[in-house]
Protein backbone atom coordinates (compact mmCIF):
# COMPACT_ATOMS: atom_id res chain seq x y z
CA UNK A 1 0.00 0.00 0.00
CA UNK A 2 1.54 3.38 -0.99
CA UNK A 3 2.16 6.01 1.64
CA UNK A 4 -0.61 8.59 1.84
CA UNK A 5 0.70 12.14 1.16
CA UNK A 6 -1.54 13.62 3.90
CA UNK A 7 -0.06 11.25 6.46
CA UNK A 8 3.46 12.31 5.54
CA UNK A 9 2.57 16.01 5.40
CA UNK A 10 1.09 16.00 8.91
CA UNK A 11 4.09 14.04 10.18
CA UNK A 12 6.60 16.51 8.74
CA UNK A 13 4.62 19.58 9.83
CA UNK A 14 4.29 18.51 13.48
CA UNK A 15 7.90 17.33 13.68
CA UNK A 16 9.07 20.68 12.34
CA UNK A 17 6.76 22.56 14.72
CA UNK A 18 8.20 20.79 17.79
CA UNK A 19 11.73 21.50 16.57
CA UNK A 20 10.89 25.15 15.94
CA UNK A 21 9.27 25.67 19.33
CA UNK A 22 12.23 23.98 21.04
CA UNK A 23 14.75 26.15 19.18
CA UNK A 24 12.84 29.33 20.01
CA UNK A 25 12.60 28.51 23.69
CA UNK A 26 16.29 27.57 23.86
CA UNK A 27 17.29 30.85 22.23
CA UNK A 28 15.20 32.79 24.73
CA UNK A 29 16.63 30.89 27.70
CA UNK A 30 20.27 31.17 26.60
CA UNK A 31 20.37 34.66 25.10
CA UNK A 32 22.58 35.82 27.96
CA UNK A 33 25.09 32.95 27.58
CA UNK A 34 28.20 32.80 25.44
CA UNK A 35 29.01 29.45 23.79
CA UNK A 36 32.69 30.11 24.37
CA UNK A 37 32.16 30.19 28.12
CA UNK A 38 29.73 27.30 28.44
CA UNK A 39 30.08 25.47 31.74
CA UNK A 40 29.26 21.89 32.69
CA UNK A 41 26.01 23.09 34.25
CA UNK A 42 25.04 24.88 31.02
CA UNK A 43 25.66 21.85 28.81
CA UNK A 44 24.66 18.97 31.09
CA UNK A 45 22.23 20.51 33.60
CA UNK A 46 20.56 23.23 31.51
CA UNK A 47 22.06 25.88 33.77
CA UNK A 48 20.06 24.31 36.62
CA UNK A 49 17.02 26.16 35.33
CA UNK A 50 14.41 23.49 34.55
CA UNK A 51 10.96 24.07 36.03
CA UNK A 52 9.04 21.19 37.59
CA UNK A 53 6.77 21.00 34.53
CA UNK A 54 9.74 20.50 32.20
CA UNK A 55 11.30 17.99 34.61
CA UNK A 56 8.08 15.94 34.69
CA UNK A 57 7.70 15.99 30.92
CA UNK A 58 11.34 15.19 30.29
CA UNK A 59 11.45 12.26 32.72
CA UNK A 60 8.26 10.86 31.19
CA UNK A 61 9.38 11.16 27.57
CA UNK A 62 12.96 10.06 28.24
CA UNK A 63 11.62 6.75 29.49
CA UNK A 64 8.51 6.42 27.33
CA UNK A 65 9.91 5.59 23.92
CA UNK A 66 9.35 2.87 21.39
CA UNK A 67 11.30 0.30 23.39
CA UNK A 68 8.45 0.62 25.94
CA UNK A 69 5.51 1.20 23.58
CA UNK A 70 6.63 -1.34 21.00
CA UNK A 71 8.26 -3.80 23.40
CA UNK A 72 5.58 -3.92 26.10
CA UNK A 73 2.68 -3.99 23.66
CA UNK A 74 4.65 -6.64 21.76
CA UNK A 75 4.14 -9.04 24.67
CA UNK A 76 0.40 -8.59 24.10
CA UNK A 77 -0.55 -9.12 27.74
CA UNK A 78 -1.66 -6.98 30.71
CA UNK A 79 1.12 -8.31 32.90
CA UNK A 80 3.68 -5.90 31.44
CA UNK A 81 1.86 -3.02 33.17
CA UNK A 82 3.78 -3.99 36.31
CA UNK A 83 6.90 -2.35 34.91
CA UNK A 84 5.06 0.98 34.95
CA UNK A 85 3.13 0.48 38.20
CA UNK A 86 6.26 -0.47 40.13
CA UNK A 87 8.08 2.48 38.54
CA UNK A 88 5.87 4.76 40.63
CA UNK A 89 7.58 3.41 43.75
CA UNK A 90 11.00 4.05 42.23
CA UNK A 91 10.09 7.65 41.38
CA UNK A 92 8.77 8.33 44.88
CA UNK A 93 12.00 6.97 46.40
CA UNK A 94 13.97 9.23 44.05
CA UNK A 95 11.95 12.30 45.04
CA UNK A 96 11.81 11.77 48.78
CA UNK A 97 15.05 9.94 49.57
CA UNK A 98 17.74 10.08 46.88
CA UNK A 99 17.29 13.42 45.08
CA UNK A 100 17.92 15.57 48.18
CA UNK A 101 21.29 13.82 48.57
CA UNK A 102 22.32 14.71 45.02
CA UNK A 103 21.46 18.35 45.67
CA UNK A 104 23.24 18.34 49.00
CA UNK A 105 26.43 17.16 47.31
CA UNK A 106 25.88 19.49 44.31
CA UNK A 107 26.34 16.63 41.83
CA UNK A 108 26.52 16.97 38.06
CA UNK A 109 26.44 13.19 37.57
CA UNK A 110 25.06 10.47 39.82
CA UNK A 111 28.49 8.90 39.92
CA UNK A 112 29.93 12.08 41.45
CA UNK A 113 28.03 11.14 44.59
CA UNK A 114 30.01 7.89 44.78
CA UNK A 115 33.33 9.73 44.59
CA UNK A 116 32.31 12.03 47.43
CA UNK A 117 30.89 9.28 49.63
CA UNK A 118 33.84 6.91 49.18
CA UNK A 119 36.37 9.74 48.89
CA UNK A 120 37.89 7.96 45.89
CA UNK A 121 37.62 8.88 42.20
CA UNK A 122 38.23 5.31 40.98
CA UNK A 123 34.78 4.08 42.00
CA UNK A 124 33.26 7.00 40.13
CA UNK A 125 35.23 6.21 36.97
CA UNK A 126 34.32 2.51 37.06
CA UNK A 127 30.59 3.07 37.56
CA UNK A 128 30.59 5.83 34.94
CA UNK A 129 32.21 3.42 32.50
CA UNK A 130 29.58 0.74 33.23
CA UNK A 131 26.78 3.24 32.64
CA UNK A 132 28.40 4.18 29.33
CA UNK A 133 28.64 0.53 28.26
CA UNK A 134 24.95 0.03 29.04
CA UNK A 135 23.96 3.12 27.07
CA UNK A 136 26.16 2.25 24.10
CA UNK A 137 25.39 -1.43 23.72
CA UNK A 138 21.86 -1.72 25.14
CA UNK A 139 19.76 1.45 25.27
CA UNK A 140 20.83 3.42 22.18
CA UNK A 141 20.57 0.50 19.71
CA UNK A 142 17.30 -0.74 21.30
CA UNK A 143 15.71 2.70 20.94
CA UNK A 144 16.91 3.15 17.37
CA UNK A 145 15.73 -0.31 16.32
CA UNK A 146 12.31 -0.17 17.98
CA UNK A 147 11.64 3.33 16.65
CA UNK A 148 12.58 2.29 13.15
CA UNK A 149 10.42 -0.84 13.40
CA UNK A 150 7.40 1.22 14.47
CA UNK A 151 7.79 3.64 11.57
CA UNK A 152 8.25 0.81 9.11
CA UNK A 153 5.12 -0.94 10.37
CA UNK A 154 2.96 2.19 10.65
CA UNK A 155 3.79 3.56 7.20
CA UNK A 156 3.97 0.07 5.68
CA UNK A 157 7.19 0.83 3.82
CA UNK A 158 9.94 -1.51 2.62
CA UNK A 159 12.70 0.91 3.62
CA UNK A 160 15.41 -1.03 5.53
CA UNK A 161 15.35 -0.69 9.32
CA UNK A 162 18.94 0.60 9.40
CA UNK A 163 18.07 3.55 7.12
CA UNK A 164 15.22 4.70 9.37
CA UNK A 165 17.38 4.14 12.45
CA UNK A 166 20.13 6.28 10.92
CA UNK A 167 17.67 9.15 10.39
CA UNK A 168 16.66 8.98 14.07
CA UNK A 169 20.31 8.89 15.11
CA UNK A 170 21.30 11.92 13.06
CA UNK A 171 18.45 14.14 14.27
CA UNK A 172 18.79 12.94 17.87
CA UNK A 173 22.50 13.69 17.83
CA UNK A 174 21.79 17.18 16.49
CA UNK A 175 19.53 17.93 19.45
CA UNK A 176 22.12 16.66 21.93
CA UNK A 177 25.03 18.54 20.35
CA UNK A 178 23.41 21.86 19.48
CA UNK A 179 21.16 22.35 22.49
CA UNK A 180 22.50 20.20 25.30
CA UNK A 181 20.14 19.10 28.07
CA UNK A 182 18.05 22.26 27.74
CA UNK A 183 16.97 21.43 24.18
CA UNK A 184 16.45 17.80 25.11
CA UNK A 185 14.23 18.61 28.10
CA UNK A 186 12.20 21.32 26.35
CA UNK A 187 11.49 19.10 23.35
CA UNK A 188 10.48 16.37 25.82
CA UNK A 189 7.89 18.64 27.40
CA UNK A 190 6.32 19.67 24.07
CA UNK A 191 6.39 16.12 22.72
CA UNK A 192 5.00 14.71 25.95
CA UNK A 193 1.71 16.55 25.68
CA UNK A 194 1.25 15.29 22.12
CA UNK A 195 2.26 11.68 22.78
CA UNK A 196 0.26 11.20 25.97
CA UNK A 197 -2.92 12.71 24.53
CA UNK A 198 -2.72 10.78 21.25
CA UNK A 199 -1.65 7.65 23.11
CA UNK A 200 -4.89 7.68 25.07
CA UNK A 201 -6.79 8.24 21.82
CA UNK A 202 -5.16 5.07 20.47
CA UNK A 203 -6.21 3.18 23.61
CA UNK A 204 -9.84 4.30 23.25
CA UNK A 205 -10.03 3.60 19.50
CA UNK A 206 -8.38 0.21 19.96
CA UNK A 207 -10.99 -0.73 22.56
CA UNK A 208 -13.74 0.56 20.27
CA UNK A 209 -12.38 -1.64 17.48
CA UNK A 210 -13.34 -4.72 19.53
CA UNK A 211 -16.47 -3.09 21.00
CA UNK A 212 -14.80 -3.13 24.42
CA UNK A 213 -15.21 -6.91 24.36
CA UNK A 214 -12.25 -8.98 25.59
CA UNK A 215 -13.95 -12.32 25.08
CA UNK A 216 -11.88 -14.85 23.21
CA UNK A 217 -8.60 -13.50 24.60
CA UNK A 218 -6.80 -16.12 26.75
CA UNK A 219 -7.02 -15.44 30.49
CA UNK A 220 -3.22 -15.44 30.88
CA UNK A 221 -3.07 -12.38 28.62
CA UNK A 222 -5.51 -10.41 30.78
CA UNK A 223 -4.31 -11.27 34.28
CA UNK A 224 -1.97 -9.19 36.45
CA UNK A 225 -0.88 -12.27 38.42
CA UNK A 226 1.93 -13.83 36.45
CA UNK A 227 2.58 -17.56 36.45
CA UNK A 228 6.06 -19.06 36.83
CA UNK A 229 6.62 -19.16 33.05
CA UNK A 230 5.31 -15.65 32.36
CA UNK A 231 7.51 -12.59 31.64
CA UNK A 232 6.84 -11.29 35.19
CA UNK A 233 5.99 -14.07 37.69
CA UNK A 234 4.06 -12.63 40.63
CA UNK A 235 6.79 -13.49 43.14
CA UNK A 236 9.39 -11.38 41.30
CA UNK A 237 7.44 -8.33 42.47
CA UNK A 238 8.60 -9.21 45.99
CA UNK A 239 12.31 -9.55 45.13
CA UNK A 240 14.21 -7.95 42.26
CA UNK A 241 11.53 -5.68 40.81
CA UNK A 242 11.89 -3.03 43.54
CA UNK A 243 15.68 -2.93 43.16
CA UNK A 244 15.36 -2.60 39.38
CA UNK A 245 13.14 0.44 39.85
CA UNK A 246 15.37 2.03 42.49
CA UNK A 247 18.35 1.62 40.17
CA UNK A 248 16.64 2.94 37.06
CA UNK A 249 14.92 5.97 38.57
CA UNK A 250 17.34 6.75 41.41
CA UNK A 251 20.86 6.20 40.05
CA UNK A 252 20.56 6.16 36.25
CA UNK A 253 22.13 9.36 34.92
CA UNK A 254 19.75 9.57 31.97
CA UNK A 255 16.75 9.94 34.30
CA UNK A 256 18.11 11.69 37.38
CA UNK A 257 19.96 14.29 35.30
CA UNK A 258 16.62 15.98 34.65
CA UNK A 259 15.65 16.09 38.31
CA UNK A 260 19.11 17.43 39.20
CA UNK A 261 18.71 20.32 36.72
CA UNK A 262 16.14 22.37 38.68
CA UNK A 263 17.08 25.52 40.61
CA UNK A 264 16.08 23.91 43.95
CA UNK A 265 15.56 20.42 45.27
CA UNK A 266 11.88 21.18 45.95
CA UNK A 267 11.34 22.15 42.31
CA UNK A 268 12.99 18.94 41.18
CA UNK A 269 10.91 16.90 43.63
CA UNK A 270 7.69 18.40 42.31
CA UNK A 271 8.68 17.36 38.80
CA UNK A 272 9.49 13.80 39.87
CA UNK A 273 6.19 13.41 41.78
CA UNK A 274 4.29 14.75 38.76
CA UNK A 275 6.09 12.19 36.58
CA UNK A 276 5.06 9.47 39.05
CA UNK A 277 1.41 10.55 38.79
CA UNK A 278 1.56 10.41 34.99
CA UNK A 279 3.10 6.96 35.15
CA UNK A 280 0.41 5.70 37.51
CA UNK A 281 -2.64 7.12 35.72
CA UNK A 282 -1.78 7.30 32.02
CA UNK A 283 1.10 5.05 30.99
CA UNK A 284 -0.13 1.53 32.01
CA UNK A 285 -3.07 1.40 29.56
CA UNK A 286 -0.88 2.80 26.77
CA UNK A 287 1.69 0.01 27.05
CA UNK A 288 -0.66 -2.99 27.27
CA UNK A 289 -4.15 -2.36 25.86
CA UNK A 290 -3.18 -1.81 22.18
CA UNK A 291 -1.14 -5.01 22.33
CA UNK A 292 -3.97 -7.04 23.86
CA UNK A 293 -6.43 -5.73 21.29
CA UNK A 294 -4.01 -6.54 18.48
CA UNK A 295 -3.83 -10.11 19.75
CA UNK A 296 -7.58 -10.45 19.39
CA UNK A 297 -7.57 -8.88 15.93
CA UNK A 298 -4.36 -10.26 14.40
CA UNK A 299 -3.07 -13.02 16.67
CA UNK A 300 0.41 -13.29 18.14
CA UNK A 301 2.45 -10.84 16.04
CA UNK A 302 4.99 -9.79 18.68
CA UNK A 303 6.74 -6.44 18.45
CA UNK A 304 4.84 -5.49 15.27
CA UNK A 305 1.60 -5.27 17.31
CA UNK A 306 1.74 -1.60 18.30
CA UNK A 307 2.56 -0.18 14.88
CA UNK A 308 -0.11 -2.33 13.23
CA UNK A 309 -2.93 -1.39 15.61
CA UNK A 310 -2.06 2.31 15.39
CA UNK A 311 -2.09 2.13 11.61
CA UNK A 312 -5.49 0.40 11.64
CA UNK A 313 -7.47 2.44 14.19
CA UNK A 314 -6.27 5.99 13.52
CA UNK A 315 -7.42 8.00 10.49
CA UNK A 316 -4.57 8.82 8.13
CA UNK A 317 -4.09 12.43 9.20
CA UNK A 318 -4.12 11.47 12.88
CA UNK A 319 -1.75 8.56 12.32
CA UNK A 320 0.65 11.09 10.82
CA UNK A 321 0.36 13.17 13.99
CA UNK A 322 0.93 10.11 16.16
CA UNK A 323 3.93 9.13 14.06
CA UNK A 324 5.33 12.60 14.76
CA UNK A 325 4.74 12.08 18.48
CA UNK A 326 6.46 8.70 18.39
CA UNK A 327 9.33 10.15 16.37
CA UNK A 328 9.68 12.87 19.00
CA UNK A 329 9.67 10.25 21.76
CA UNK A 330 12.40 8.27 20.03
CA UNK A 331 14.45 11.39 19.37
CA UNK A 332 14.15 12.66 22.93
CA UNK A 333 15.04 9.27 24.36
CA UNK A 334 18.03 8.90 22.07
CA UNK A 335 19.31 12.42 22.63
CA UNK A 336 18.72 12.07 26.37
CA UNK A 337 20.91 8.97 26.50
CA UNK A 338 23.50 10.68 24.30
CA UNK A 339 23.58 13.78 26.49
CA UNK A 340 23.85 11.80 29.72
CA UNK A 341 26.52 9.56 28.19
CA UNK A 342 28.56 12.59 27.21
CA UNK A 343 28.16 14.00 30.72
CA UNK A 344 29.40 10.74 32.22
CA UNK A 345 32.36 10.54 29.86
CA UNK A 346 33.40 14.19 30.26
CA UNK A 347 32.90 14.49 34.02
CA UNK A 348 33.93 11.02 35.15
CA UNK A 349 36.68 10.07 32.70
CA UNK A 350 37.94 12.82 30.37
CA UNK A 351 38.37 15.59 32.94
CA UNK A 352 40.03 13.22 35.40
CA UNK A 353 42.37 11.25 33.12
CA UNK A 354 42.82 13.26 29.91
CA UNK A 355 42.23 17.03 30.18
CA UNK A 356 40.85 18.86 33.24
CA UNK A 357 39.38 21.79 31.24
CA UNK A 358 38.22 20.55 27.82
CA UNK A 359 36.30 22.44 25.17
CA UNK A 360 32.89 21.09 26.18
CA UNK A 361 31.05 21.93 22.96
CA UNK A 362 33.69 20.32 20.73
CA UNK A 363 34.07 17.28 22.96
CA UNK A 364 30.29 16.90 23.12
CA UNK A 365 30.22 16.73 19.30
CA UNK A 366 33.01 14.15 19.05
CA UNK A 367 31.64 11.85 21.73
CA UNK A 368 28.05 12.07 20.50
CA UNK A 369 28.99 11.14 16.92
CA UNK A 370 31.12 8.24 18.15
CA UNK A 371 28.34 6.89 20.37
CA UNK A 372 25.78 7.17 17.56
CA UNK A 373 27.97 5.16 15.19
CA UNK A 374 28.43 2.41 17.77
CA UNK A 375 24.70 2.32 18.50
CA UNK A 376 23.84 2.02 14.80
CA UNK A 377 26.30 -0.84 14.40
CA UNK A 378 24.35 -2.76 17.08
CA UNK A 379 20.89 -2.28 15.47
CA UNK A 380 21.05 -5.44 13.30
CA UNK A 381 21.67 -7.54 16.42
CA UNK A 382 18.56 -6.19 18.15
CA UNK A 383 16.53 -6.84 15.00
CA UNK A 384 16.91 -10.55 15.78
CA UNK A 385 15.39 -10.30 19.28
CA UNK A 386 12.17 -12.17 20.03
CA UNK A 387 11.05 -9.47 22.52
CA UNK A 388 12.90 -6.18 22.65
CA UNK A 389 11.75 -5.16 26.14
CA UNK A 390 12.58 -8.51 27.76
CA UNK A 391 16.00 -8.56 26.09
CA UNK A 392 16.82 -5.04 27.30
CA UNK A 393 15.80 -5.76 30.88
CA UNK A 394 17.68 -9.06 31.03
CA UNK A 395 20.89 -7.71 29.48
CA UNK A 396 20.97 -4.63 31.70
CA UNK A 397 21.01 -6.85 34.77
CA UNK A 398 24.69 -7.41 34.01
CA UNK A 399 25.34 -3.80 35.01
CA UNK A 400 22.36 -2.50 36.97
CA UNK A 401 22.52 -4.58 40.14
CA UNK A 402 26.31 -4.35 40.60
CA UNK A 403 26.08 -0.58 40.08
CA UNK A 404 23.18 -0.29 42.52
CA UNK A 405 25.16 -2.17 45.18
CA UNK A 406 27.85 0.54 45.12
CA UNK A 407 25.19 3.18 45.81
CA UNK A 408 23.53 1.12 48.56
CA UNK A 409 26.82 0.53 50.38
CA UNK A 410 27.97 4.12 49.90
CA UNK A 411 24.76 5.61 51.26
CA UNK A 412 23.96 3.18 54.07
CA UNK A 413 27.44 2.49 55.45
CA UNK A 414 30.64 4.32 56.22
CA UNK A 415 34.15 3.00 56.60
CA UNK A 416 33.86 0.82 53.48
CA UNK A 417 36.90 0.82 51.23
CA UNK A 418 36.32 1.99 47.67
CA UNK A 419 38.48 -0.91 46.56
CA UNK A 420 36.08 -3.33 48.24
CA UNK A 421 33.11 -1.75 46.47
CA UNK A 422 34.94 -2.06 43.15
CA UNK A 423 35.72 -5.73 43.80
CA UNK A 424 32.05 -6.33 44.66
CA UNK A 425 30.89 -4.66 41.44
CA UNK A 426 33.22 -6.81 39.32
CA UNK A 427 32.13 -9.97 41.15
CA UNK A 428 28.49 -8.98 40.64
CA UNK A 429 28.93 -8.61 36.88
CA UNK A 430 30.57 -12.04 36.76
CA UNK A 431 27.86 -13.61 38.93
CA UNK A 432 24.98 -12.28 36.86
CA UNK A 433 26.81 -13.21 33.68
CA UNK A 434 27.11 -16.76 35.03
CA UNK A 435 23.38 -16.78 35.81
CA UNK A 436 22.52 -15.46 32.35
CA UNK A 437 24.80 -17.50 30.12
CA UNK A 438 25.77 -20.64 32.05
CA UNK A 439 23.23 -21.59 34.71
CA UNK A 440 19.83 -19.96 35.19
CA UNK A 441 18.18 -21.54 38.25
CA UNK A 442 15.56 -18.78 38.64
CA UNK A 443 13.78 -16.06 36.71
CA UNK A 444 16.19 -13.27 35.77
CA UNK A 445 14.45 -10.78 38.09
CA UNK A 446 15.12 -13.13 41.03
CA UNK A 447 18.73 -13.42 39.88
CA UNK A 448 18.98 -9.62 39.93
CA UNK A 449 17.86 -9.68 43.57
CA UNK A 450 20.44 -12.35 44.42
CA UNK A 451 23.12 -10.37 42.61
CA UNK A 452 22.55 -7.08 44.44
CA UNK A 453 22.40 -8.77 47.87
CA UNK A 454 25.58 -10.71 47.05
CA UNK A 455 27.37 -7.53 45.99
CA UNK A 456 26.44 -5.62 49.16
CA UNK A 457 27.68 -8.38 51.45
CA UNK A 458 30.77 -8.91 49.29
CA UNK A 459 31.70 -5.22 49.62
CA UNK A 460 31.32 -5.29 53.40
CA UNK A 461 33.25 -8.54 53.84
CA UNK A 462 36.06 -7.65 51.44
CA UNK A 463 36.42 -4.25 53.08
CA UNK A 464 36.63 -5.85 56.53
CA UNK A 465 38.86 -8.83 55.82
CA UNK A 466 40.95 -7.71 52.85
CA UNK A 467 41.26 -3.93 53.23
CA UNK A 468 41.13 -3.97 57.02
CA UNK A 469 38.40 -1.35 57.54
CA UNK A 470 35.40 -1.54 59.85
CA UNK A 471 32.14 -0.89 57.97
CA UNK A 472 29.48 0.81 60.09
CA UNK A 473 25.75 1.16 59.51
CA UNK A 474 25.21 4.91 58.97
CA UNK A 475 22.17 5.79 56.84
CA UNK A 476 21.74 9.27 58.38
CA UNK A 477 22.76 11.01 55.15
CA UNK A 478 19.48 9.86 53.56
CA UNK A 479 17.25 11.33 56.23
CA UNK A 480 19.06 14.16 58.03
CA UNK A 481 19.27 17.31 55.94
CA UNK A 482 21.39 19.00 58.59
CA UNK A 483 24.35 16.79 57.64
CA UNK A 484 26.09 17.95 54.51
CA UNK A 485 28.09 14.70 54.25
CA UNK A 486 30.96 16.36 52.45
CA UNK A 487 33.08 13.19 52.51
CA UNK A 488 32.48 9.50 52.90
CA UNK A 489 34.31 9.48 56.20
CA UNK A 490 32.03 12.03 57.90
Amino acid sequence: MPIDPLQILVFIAITALIAGLTWRRCVQDTAHLSPATSTRDDVFLAGRGLSWVVVAGSITLTNLSTDQLVGMNGNQMALLAWWELSAVVGLIILAKVILPVYYRYQCTTTTELLEKRYNDYRIRALIGLLFLLGNLFIFIPAMLYSGALFMQTLFNVELPIIIIATAFAVVGAAYAVLGGLRAVAISDAYSGVLLLSLGMVVVFLALAAIDFDFSGIPAERLTLIGSNDSPIPWHTLLTGMLFIQIFYWGTNQTITQRAMASPTVKEGQKGVIAAAAIRLLIIPPMVVIPGIVSFKLYGDIGDAAFGKIVGEVLPLWLSGAFAAAIAAAVLTSVNSVLNSSTALYVCDIHERFIAPEPDLRRLNLIITVSFVLIGLAMVPIYAQAESIINLVQELYGLLSMPILSAFIVGLLFRGVSAGAAIVAVVLGVLLYGFFSFVWAPFHYIHMMFITVIFCVFAALLVSRFVFGTTPQWAPAILFDSSKDGSTFQD
